[in-house]
């Protein structure tokens, strides 16, 4: 009998037999071609070596740290009971010093307060022994400013320049005073230059309107009879142009004149 194929028809292609994925070739992996086997292989011998450098040099490394701590310890034990009651002792001591400065300053009988302040009283100190006995706390720090200022007042320039040099801090207005002091000191021996130059260095330190103009004013006088009419001009013109409120602009006109 005679076959027909029907249009369109194609014979179903053979089945392909299905992989049996039920087995896995066992894979073997060359420890000298694995990358993360020698990396592995370094850290052993890494920590190997360091193992051993440890039992070698432990009584070094032992000393090493027992030094450290000691040190860390020992810098705090030497805050707490060797500079703060230092610290507060000279506090206390200064108090009546300081009384005697304000008084001073005030106009009640200023010379024999001023020395009183420097040398003591009331079975105090004054600030010349503190500055001395308590040195390097902050409180003699500032009795260098004070005694600074207390000898400028009562006439002892060369110590009160030897003080104020000693004293040192970061405070933008008492900074500025004792260096301006220092030039106070030298203008009064005469010494016209180097009061100019610490006129001008206070002037440069802070920008502030208490204390810039008062020394951009010092300075433009001091240069003003040292003959240096262009120093002076610049430092009159910085006071009219950036200091117009301030006390120290009253009559700067008159003085811009001079020094043209």
């Amino acid at each position: 009998m005679a076959t027909f194929n029907k249009r369109g028809y194609k014979a179903p292609k053979p089945k392909e037999e299905k992989l049996d994925n039920s087995v896995t070739d066992d894979v073997i992996v060359d420890e000298k071609n694995s990358t993360t086997a020698g990396v592995f292989n370094t850290l052993d011998q890494t920590a190997s070596k360091t193992e051993d450098f440890v039992a070698k040099n432990q009584k070094v490394i032992l000393a090493i740290v027992g030094f450290i701590t000691i040190a860390i310890v020992g810098y705090f034990a030497y805050n707490k009971f060797i500079v703060e009651p230092k610290e507060e002792d000279a506090t206390d001591q200064m108090f009546v010093a300081q009384q005697n400065f304000q008084k001073a300053t005030d106009g009640t009988k200023s010379d024999s307060l001023y020395n009183l302040a420097l040398n003591g009283s009331e079975g105090k100190y004054g600030f010349v022994r503190i500055a001395e006995e308590y040195a390097g706390t902050k409180a003699a720090n500032l009795a260098n400013y004070y005694a600074g200022m207390a000898y400028l007042n009562i006439g002892k320039f060369d110590q009160a320049i030897a003080a104020l040099e000693k004293f040192n801090s970061d405070d933008a207005v008492l900074s500025v005073l004792a260096k301006g002091a220092i030039g106070d000191a030298y203008a009064e021996k005469n010494q016209t230059k180097e009061a100019l130059d610490f006129y001008v260095k206070a002037s440069e330190m802070t920008k502030s309107d208490f204390t810039t103009p008062r020394y951009l004013l010092k300075a433009g006088k001091t240069a003003l009879a040292l003959g240096n009419k262009a120093d002076a001009l610049k430092y009159f013109n910085n006071i009219k142009d950036n200091y117009e409120a301030a006390q120290e602009a009253q009559g700067i006109d008159a003085l811009i004149g001079l020094a043209q």
